[in-house]
């Protein structure tokens, strides 16, 4: 069984991933659960850079006849020329938590009306084969930045992020409502159908 190696240390993601490939005759190993516990440094100016630096530093390290996944996510805001972007997780300072973010983005935000408040959560995902050829696939969720925080279901930028359509943030979603939607759960799946494209066992 060959073995599937994904950039993370977050359990929750990994339990994701599992299920979305758990048809394929992979294991499924967390860097962590592979022996790999290197700091990566992310220096790509967009998703896919980060996405592709991440993979090749964990197929580098694991060696010949793996497959390396690794994904790059973020929000971006229309009215703020897309950032946060790639800087998502680092748009108030190194150790800012969620709370600090979200309260930054709403300042940025001050007397912005509804309209004008468009953005979208990316996530794109890059998968080194075993021949060392790749490919990327990217994810999308579009919506709003409300005007306060609601909900507790999730993290991040989650408790701002409103969708018209459900008439509530992504963080007053159930988990199953928000895997349906969410940006790296669309781009989890388009994964799995371009992995489906490739003869595995000649990999």
């Amino acid at each position: 069984m060959q073995k599937f190696i994904v950039a993370t240390k977050n359990k929750g993601k990994m339990k994701e991933i599992k299920e979305i490939l758990k048809d394929f005759p992979f294991e499924v190993v967390s860097m962590e659960e592979a022996g790999i516990n290197e700091d990566i440094e992310e220096t790509g100016s967009t998703f896919e850079e980060n996405a592709l630096i991440k993979a090749n530093a964990i197929r580098k390290t694991a060696g010949e006849g793996v497959f390396a996944m690794a994904d790059d996510s973020g929000l971006e805001v229309d009215f703020l020329d897309g950032r946060p972007g790639i800087y998502s997780s680092r748009f108030a300072g190194e150790n800012a938590s969620d709370a600090e973010r979200n309260e930054k983005l709403l300042s940025l935000l001050k007397d912005v009306p509804f309209e004008k408040r468009t953005a979208r959560f990316v996530c794109v995902i890059a998968v080194i084969l075993p021949d060392r050829k790749y490919f990327t696939v990217k994810g999308t969720c579009e919506g709003y930045i409300g005007f306060e925080p609601k909900g507790s279901n999730g993290f991040g930028y989650d408790p701002l992020f409103y969708l018209p359509d459900y008439e509530m943030t992504v963080a007053q979603m159930s988990p199953e409502q928000k895997n349906e939607i969410s940006h790296r759960g669309k781009a989890l799946r388009k994964m799995a159908d371009e992995i489906k494209k490739f003869k595995i066992s000649e990999l």
